[in-house]
């Protein structure tokens, strides 16, 4: 599987790990406790089986005239499905037109993921995965109600199979 990504501004990216942390240390499920390499605060875009030819060159392209893009965080939630407590991504014109051009470049790609196409995602920076909602309520008062601000102001791949991310901007 490779991802499309946002990676976020340096305020930003200190916003999500301090929020990270604060659930760790309460006790609470968090991706402060995935020491891997490539963990970092980012919005998924696309999911796909893989890239065709060309296509990281055409997304690159397209990141490098997108970014950056002004992002607003919203309210801590828990999804559906595989339960992550992710905090809400206010879903902006300019953030929602980079996400319908990203799958416009992708069209060709084989194992597409529904849940992130135009119309069914919901734009998100996972704070947990596995996260029951019982422990919502606490998440919430631990991770302060804030609302930051910053931007999405890189862009990268993440390749599940090697586990290895690849750059799709200067700044990926």
């Amino acid at each position: 599987m490779r991802t499309v990504e946002l990676v976020c501004s340096p305020g930003l990216d200190v916003a999500v790990r301090a929020v990270w942390g604060r659930l760790a240390a309460a006790g609470l499920p968090s991706l402060a406790r995935n020491i891997h390499p490539t963990n970092r605060p980012h919005l998924t875009l696309a999911a796909v089986d893989d890239f065709p030819p060309g296509v990281a060159h055409r997304l690159a392209e397209l990141f490098d005239a997108a970014l950056p893009v002004p992002v607003t965080l919203e309210r801590v939630v828990v999804l559906d499905g595989s339960a992550p407590l992710v905090w809400l991504v206010r879903p902006t014109p300019a953030l929602t037109t980079l996400h319908a051009a990203v799958w416009d470049v992708l069209a060709e790609a084989d194992g597409q993921r529904p849940w992130h196409a135009p119309g069914e995602w919901v734009p998100h920076l996972s704070l947990a995965l596995r996260f029951r909602d019982a422990d919502l309520r606490r998440a919430r008062a631990v991770s302060g109600g804030q609302r930051p601000a910053g931007d999405f102001v890189g862009a990268r791949s993440y390749d599940g199979t090697d586990r290895t991310v690849t750059p799709l901007t200067r700044l990926g």
